[in-house]
């Protein structure tokens, strides 16, 4: 099966109920750092238009802000976001946030969570810059505290999570000696593995791309419908 092949293979398994005429289930998409959620708009539109999803953007202050205060903020967020079911994606620290604030605040309705290029486990690339001068100011208070201290341990939560990782490397990483291969420019793989997740999948894209790849967004839809990711 070709690349073409496949993504229409997705598209007509992940378009879901809106293609049946019933609601479409909300999608909250949580930004990285440093970033606002406008650079979400392509994966938006192609949640919405090509899998029948109804995504909303939720933008915090990823700096000024420590985790406790934005875990809060978005539990806010999606606690006031209608529906029968809910699923998150998250962006690089995004999804190391929605993993955070989903397990101290649980959300009581059916659903899913990806995380895209998050530093689930630490991220070798933050500790660099952390140890520059003013490093760890720039990084800023959220980054610090979910982070640099190691990340995650496992994942208990009782949402299904799928985590996609990018394998291209161009990024901060070209300036990182010590950053693992394989990674996405910013984040190594093994940096996104996390003991609990449901699935992992790797694709040869780098760490912003991941916002605007059509592969990226056709498996993200695919296990939000279906608890897994969609293999040739």
């Amino acid at each position: 099966m070709n690349r073409r092949d496949f993504l229409v293979a997705i598209a007509m398994t992940a378009s879901g109920p809106a293609a049946a005429g019933l609601p479409a289930d909300p999608v909250v998409l949580v930004h990285g750092l440093w970033m606002t959620g406008i650079e979400s708009g392509l994966l938006r539109s192609r949640l919405r238009e090509d899998y029948g999803f109804d995504p909303r953007q939720y933008s915090y202050p990823t700096v000024q802000l420590g985790i406790g205060d934005n875990m809060r903020r978005l539990h806010d967020f999606i606690a006031a976001v209608p529906g029968d079911r809910l699923h998150v994606v998250g962006h690089s620290l995004g999804g190391l946030l929605a993993l955070q604030a989903l397990s101290h605040y649980p959300d009581p309705r059916p659903g899913r969570v990806v995380c895209l290029g998050s530093p689930l486990r630490g991220s070798a690339a933050a500790r660099a810059m952390a140890s520059l001068p003013f490093g760890a100011d720039i990084l800023g208070a959220t980054m610090r505290e979910a982070v640099l201290n190691g990340g995650l341990a496992d994942y208990h939560g009782s949402r299904e999570v799928g985590v996609i990782a990018g394998t291209f490397g161009m990024g901060l990483g070209a300036v990182i000696e010590d950053l693992p291969k394989p990674n996405d420019g910013t984040v190594a793989v093994e940096e996104t593995r996390l003991p609990g997740i449901r699935d992992h999948l790797e694709v040869a894209v780098s760490h912003t791309g991941l916002l605007v790849s059509p592969l990226v967004a056709s498996q993200t839809a695919y296990f939000l419908r279906h608890g897994e990711f969609a293999r040739a």
